[in-house]
């Protein structure tokens, strides 16, 4: 092959080359928009059928009566009331839950990176990735039997159990593949300093992955806070605000479930439903961007 013929050949490769990139490129940007679209879609229908009963009152009230939702309905006025019930309901199961989840999610995610490979960590592994895809309402049910039964009553409390239970193997799961992230030299450092296992973990391990870690706490929040199955058959829900864990409590989640088995509160449903899509997003939006302010270099 002379050179004229080489540089035509290297000429149409190059060629060949920028329509295969340009066709990928292309192709990218068509699943890209296939996947924005219907989320876009989905948050500018919340936007314009429910921004207009959000107000002071839907944040300071709680759920109205049916009735009043039909007198007001008659009269074309906005629905009186709001969801302050479920929003307290929310907070108090998810901050119980992350009481009990977090520390065990931490403790769970050291033993993971630390004894990668013994049979028993394999084991550990295996069931916290196996749980993190079991449907939501067997965590329920399986919390109905333990506590609800056990209580003799639906309560807070057994609905911060089936969260917990969803929480921990993806909080175990982050925690493991942050630490691993790490380079073994710091650990080996701080030993060689004088400093106990225990201190180099805490005080120079976990603060180093630290944006890692926090990341999948927050994802773990956000994934539980829109969950209903677990909390129909653990919480039940209430039409007041209640701060006893023992007691059946509301959360958002429940309230548009609520909604939709009533047909005169089921204007509710759009504007808690889009409250609850916008707590989720900033979650998550608030977990990119620690994970990219304090990521492992």
């Amino acid at each position: 092959m002379n050179k004229i013929e080489e540089l035509a050949y290297r000429n149409s490769h190059t060629k060949q080359r920028r329509i295969v990139n340009v066709s990928v490129f292309g192709l990218i940007i068509l699943f890209s928009l296939g996947t924005a679209i219907p989320l876009f879609s989905i948050l500018f229908e919340l936007i314009g059928k429910g921004s207009h009963q959000i107000n002071l009152d839907f944040f300071t009230q709680v759920v109205p009566s049916s009735v009043d939702a039909m007198l007001a309905k008659q009269k074309g006025q906005p629905i009186p009331g709001g969801i302050l019930n479920g929003i307290t309901g929310t907070l108090m199961m998810v901050g119980l839950a992350s009481l009990f989840s977090i520390p065990m999610g931490l403790f769970g995610g050291i033993y993971l990176s630390k004894n990668r490979d013994k049979k028993m960590a394999s084991l550990v592994r295996s069931l916290a990735d196996i749980l993190q895809g079991v449907p939501s309402i067997i965590c329920g049910i399986l919390v109905y039997m333990w506590v609800v039964t056990t209580l003799h009553s639906f309560s807070a409390l057994a609905g911060a159990a089936a969260l917990s239970i969803m929480m921990i193997p993806m909080i175990s799961r982050s925690t493991e593949e942050a630490l691993n992230m790490l380079p073994n030299t710091i650990m080996e450092a701080g030993l060689a300093l004088g400093g106990s296992y225990t201190s180099v973990m805490f005080r120079i391990l976990l603060p180093s992955a630290f944006g890692a870690v926090f990341t999948g706490i927050l994802l773990s929040i956000s994934r539980v806070m829109g969950e209903t199955a677990p909390l129909m058959v653990t919480a039940l829900g209430a039409t007041y605000i209640n701060w006893n864990p023992t007691s059946p409590t509301s959360a958002v989640s429940l309230l548009i479930w609520e909604f939709y088995n009533d047909p005169n509160l089921v204007g509710l449903i759009w504007s808690t439903a889009l409250l609850l899509m916008i707590l989720i997003l900033c979650l998550n939006l608030l977990a990119k961007y620690i994970s990219a302010r304090w990521r492992i270099n």
